[in-house]
């Protein structure tokens, strides 16, 4: 029998089929929760998953081995663009909850957490949602907005939000994006995401990097069958979550998840280690030649680079409330651990992707805080200045503030201006621009 729809997913790439579908999978009521999905920039998965009934194969890369597994818990996937179908199944009362995988990117909103107004697709989708053009919303949160608003008008009550991005404050974030769209969809738009919908904040770490050829065919083998979708990645997982689910979710604790009533700690942790640490190998690996994080962090140089920069975040991080339920040691260890997983290929080119937004999550709050102490984050400073570095001298990248970033490389100062990108006020601070350009 078929799971019934009830969670609907926007972006289903590899990382929410190695950790949502997966969590959802192991839940002791899976059999209850079935997940539509939407791709976001291609149709290509979702033609690949329903030629093969939307299962697909999940391999799980430790040192000693891999284990694959048949994943299920994905019913039914649509092309994104299928804005119609999103509107008309969102709008179901069976469906409880949407989770999001869109990137950080994905959110079009400002550093100051408003919707970004300015941005070319967002001003579209205004103009379409207010009437005043023809067509659908071409923005993941334009099209989530209007289907929320269908669910509104058809009175079919609460539902959660479920962002699963690697951004502080993800549920807000995801909140202030749909609450832009108030000043076309009206009051009524408004005041339902104030009372009838809950936005969740998570934090999220799975390590899932590119499928290659090469395991389509060990699947292929194992399966008996061609998976034209399978996904890779790491033994490690972790999911945190705060917020209300008023109409109901899976019992992810029992697949592993946590439920926590102040998630910002864990979070930070997430972001400023884990996040903070792959940006700066991203960055500064690629301009010491390597390829992977296991050929980075076994360079001795960075290795201590990844070391120096932990110690900043810890002496955030080990001065706030509830610092020991973090076992900061123990997650530095276990990271040391997962970078060195010589079997799972995680290529720095694809951490590299969307530096600009991701830095300002993942390093800058670390090195502001320390400059608001009267300190110098000189380990942050390295990872913003191998950005610099890397970011001049790529022919070829992918960043969602392209157009920004071009324009601040052709600038009088190009360090000072890509820098200000990031924001946070750190191209002002001299001691920290100093720092910055020594890695020129």
């Amino acid at each position: 029998m078929s799971r019934p729809e009830r969670i609907v997913h926007l972006g289903v790439g590899a990382f929410f089929r190695a950790h949502q579908a997966w969590y959802t999978q192991h839940a002791s009521d899976a059999a209850d929760w079935g997940i539509v999905g939407y791709t976001g920039r291609s149709a290509a998965v979702a033609d690949e998953l329903r030629r093969q009934g939307c299962k697909y194969h999940l391999i799980t890369r430790g040192e000693s081995g891999d284990q694959i597994e048949l994943i299920e818990s994905l019913v039914r996937v649509e092309d994104g663009a299928n804005v119609a179908d999103l509107v008309a199944t969102v709008a179901r009362p069976e469906i409880a909850l949407v989770t999001l995988t869109i990137t950080e990117a994905g959110y079009r909103v400002t550093p100051e957490f408003e919707l970004d107004v300015h941005d070319p697709e967002v001003a579209s989708d205004l103009l379409v949602l207010s009437g005043h053009e023809e067509g659908a919303p071409v923005t993941a949160m334009g099209r989530l907005a209007l289907a929320l608003n269908a669910r509104r008008l058809a009175g079919v009550g609460a539902i959660a939000i479920v962002p699963c991005d690697n951004m502080p404050a993800n549920g807000r974030v995801a909140k202030a994006a749909l609450a832009g769209f108030g000043s076309v969809l009206g009051v009524g738009y408004q005041s339902y995401l104030n009372t009838e919908v809950s936005f969740v904040t998570t934090s999220i770490d799975r390590i899932t990097p590119k499928t290659t050829d090469a395991e389509k065919a060990l699947v292929a083998d194992f399966a008996g069958w061609n998976d034209a979708s399978p996904v890779v990645t790491e033994p490690f997982r972790d999911w945190v979550l705060e917020g209300d689910f008023p109409a109901g979710r899976p019992a992810w604790e029992t697949s592993g998840a946590r439920f926590v009533t102040e998630i910002e700690p864990f979070e930070n942790r997430k972001l400023w280690l884990l996040n903070g640490s792959h940006s700066l190998l991203a960055y500064a690996g690629q301009n010491r030649g390597h390829q992977t994080v296991a050929e980075a962090i076994g360079d001795e140089y960075l290795l201590h680079r990844v070391e120096a920069f932990w110690d900043e975040a810890c002496g955030i991080l080990g001065a706030g409330e509830g610092a020991a339920d973090l076992d900061l040691p123990g997650y530095r260890a276990a990271l040391l651990e997962r970078f060195r997983n010589g079997r799972i290929r995680h290529n720095l080119a694809q951490i590299a992707n969307d530096g600009a937004t991701k830095l300002r999550v993942r390093v800058a709050p670390t090195a502001q805080a320390f400059l608001s102490a009267g300190s110098l984050p000189t380990s942050s400073a390295f990872a913003v200045g191998s950005w610099v570095k890397w970011i001049r001298g790529a022919a070829n990248y992918v960043d969602s503030r392209s157009a920004d970033i071009e324009l601040a490389k052709s600038a009088n100062d190009p360090v000072h201006a890509l820098v200000n990108i990031i924001g946070a006020n750190l191209a002002e601070n001299q001691s920290f621009m100093d720092l910055v350009r020594a890695v020129q």
